[in-house]
């Protein structure tokens, strides 16, 4: 039986690289990020095929962390990807989504699309986001101002009146 996507609300994502940027653990082009899974999610998941890892425990009371990498390809069917804040929601694509990886989050769900694979006899399923809506956390000045969004009404966009001595 082929494994089904996986909808996860209030999720909790790391090591973000939306953009694709080159680093230690990156190849240059290669969008990214991971999601940690809650102990029963990742067993289950790790049962399948899933490829999920665990963070070692730092410290001798710390529960081992299980996470998943997910990949964000834009090649054959893009993702869905909804950024939404007090203005309205906002579609991101491929240049646009680079903006994730420091933007503040107050709430991530998304849903997963699996990809099974075998290569030399090994098999396995890898992770690609198929949809994501984030809401980005604002801080108390955007939430005063979000009323004065670029409306073509707005003094700021209005043109200079003869009168402003121009």
């Amino acid at each position: 039986m082929a494994p089904k996507n996986i909808i996860i609300e209030n999720a909790r994502i790391g090591f973000r690289n939306f953009s694709g940027a080159a680093g230690r653990f990156n190849a240059a082009g290669v969008r990214n990020f991971c999601i940690f899974l809650e102990d029963k999610l990742a067993k289950v998941l790790e049962e399948d095929g899933w490829n999920v890892r665990w963070f070692p425990q730092k410290e001798e009371d710390d529960a081992p962390q299980a996470y998943m990498q997910v990949a964000v390809s834009f090649d054959h069917v893009p993702p869905k990807i909804v950024q939404i804040t007090r203005g309205g929601k906002t579609q991101l694509g491929v240049e646009s989504i680079k903006q994730l990886d420091t933007a503040q989050f107050s709430k991530i769900d998304l849903a997963i699309n699996p990809y099974s694979w075998e290569v030399n006899g090994k098999t396995g399923i890898k992770a690609y986001l198929k949809s994501l809506y984030v809401t980005l956390a604002e801080d108390e000045l955007e939430a005063k101002y979000a009323d004065y969004a670029d409306r073509p009404d707005s003094a700021y966009n209005a043109p200079p009146s003869k009168d402003d001595g121009n």
